[in-house]
């Protein structure tokens, strides 16, 4: 690689990622991004300085080599970047599409205090999608075997990253999840537009040929319980089911016909191919020419809105209560939504679902204006009296956020849990109150991102091989 100085380095600005146009893309689910080529990802490469100390490892949450992987991607050593990047996260073609990479590594890029930082996420993606395309995704050299056995329960991102690291490490890893698809929520969550499901079976393929045992259709609480798994030769449980159940708004007219959560309307489009129908006969409700009404500000809510416009919907709305700064989305969900076409009700606030014969037909709003800070460092929304008014819709989905599935805690009286249903753990090993038992991901923080998840995997994959080599 030609040496290039530091000055030179910080004058080139940053490459922008090619895309779908808006008006194409909102009316199809092909990925919304193309990738980078390989002259632009070398150019974005270049602008890494090479800092001494990289602060933006210490940003990422599975503590990626970043400065190292991007000066192989500087000299065009692609495979390396690669083996080098899967040193720490053993799902970079998704965390390159989804991880909120400008709230953690970028964030603190020594580069962005000047100028734009580093594209750290994209090109990742990069070095991921090259080595998928061109050589299939190599698998590490494993450790001799140990004759241990984990049982890890949920195959999302933290049960994933938590297998990986373990099988990797010499034991025997079995992944048991409920649903009939391996992914969780990379699958029935994240829409086929930002993360295709193809990605997903790619990755979770790679840990199958390492040796991991995935089990679909097993729901742990019903199927074996966790006494039952210890029990039965696993010498230690992970428990990564993520927070699946469901938050209501608990206003007038929930019930009715048109009114999706956010799970089932997504679990339905991403999962069971339901913008296919006919062709895979999982039905969802016909948005084309109708209005649709999405309630939060989340990814989840631009993930729901941006899939109904995809499917037809002559208005998509999100409703917030709060402004856009306040929007917790990722900022390019945002200008995405914005750019194919969905609009923003900011400041309003749902009071009642209004429907005809058993069909929802609308939804009375109340304006709001905000007020003080909230315990969530958010102004908190305060309502204009006399302000509510009706809003034709024909189909709403209510995104505000998931709790914990119950079926754990019924069937394990012994593992100890927090007020809203979160197992409670030590935050440094993800060790419960149960003997042998770690926990991680959504289950423990609530809703939380896909790289916080997969930390939370690699410290328990860390702590559980260590409590095997002490029992």
């Amino acid at each position: 690689m030609e040496e290039i100085s530091k000055k030179d380095r910080m004058k080139i600005q940053r490459q922008q990622m090619p895309e779908q146009e808006p008006e194409v893309r909102n009316k199809n689910f092909k990925e919304v991004n193309l990738g980078f080529t390989e002259e632009l990802a070398k150019l974005e490469a270049l602008r890494c300085i090479q800092c001494p100390k990289p602060t933006c490892t210490t940003g990422c949450p599975v503590g990626v080599k970043i400065r190292d992987f991007i000066s192989l991607v500087a000299q065009g050593d692609y495979l390396g970047a690669a083996s080098k990047i899967k040193e720490d996260n053993v799902l970079p073609a998704v965390c390159g599409r989804v991880c909120p990479q400008e709230e953690q590594c970028e964030v603190v890029c020594v580069v962005g205090k000047k100028n734009e930082p580093v594209a750290i996420g994209r090109l990742e993606r990069f070095v991921a999608d090259w080595e998928r395309e061109h050589v299939g995704i190599r698998t590490p050299e494993l450790k001799p075997k140990t004759g241990k056995k984990i049982a890890i329960i949920g195959s999302g991102p933290a049960g994933l990253s938590c297998a990986g690291d373990l099988i990797q490490r010499g034991h025997d890893v079995s992944v048991f999840e409920a649903l009939h698809e391996l992914g969780g929520v990379l699958v029935y969550g994240i829409p086929e537009f930002r993360l295709p499901k193809e990605i997903v079976k790619a990755e979770v393929e790679a840990l199958s040929k390492l040796g991991v045992d995935f089990q679909t259709n097993a729901v742990i609480g019903f199927t074996d319980t966790i006494d039952e798994l210890l029990a039965n030769g696993y010498d230690a449980v992970f428990i990564a089911v993520g927070a699946g159940l469901p938050y209501f708004l608990n206003i007038p007219g929930e019930n009715l016909n048109g009114v999706y959560s956010s799970n089932e309307f997504l679990t339905r489009v991403n999962l069971m191919k339901a913008y296919n129908f006919p062709d895979f006969d999982t039905p969802v409700f016909d948005c084309k020419d109708k209005n649709v009404a999405v309630f939060g500000g989340g990814n989840t809510a631009m993930d729901a809105v941006r899939t109904s416009k995809r499917l037809g919907a002559k208005n998509a709305y999100i409703i917030y209560r709060r402004s856009e700064v306040e929007l917790p989305a990722r900022k390019e969900e945002v200008h995405h939504a914005k750019q194919e076409g969905i609009e923003f009700l900011l400041l309003e606030n749902p009071l009642e679902f209004i429907g005809d014969n058993g069909w929802l037909k609308g939804v009375m709003l109340q304006k709001m204006e905000l007020g003080e800070p909230d315990a969530s460092g958010r102004r908190r929304p305060v309502a204009i009296k006399g302000s509510e008014h009706i809003l034709d819709i024909d189909m709403a989905v209510v995104a505000i956020g998931n709790g914990s599935n119950p079926i754990i805690q019924k069937t394990t009286p012994d593992l100890e849990f927090n007020k809203w249903g979160n197992i409670v753990v030590n935050d440094e090993t993800m060790k419960t109150s149960k003997e042998g038992v770690f926990a991680g991901g959504d289950i423990v923080t609530g809703g939380a991102t896909v790289i916080l998840a997969m930390g939370a995997g690699r410290k328990a994959a860390q702590a559980i091989d260590e409590y095997l080599k002490n029992k």
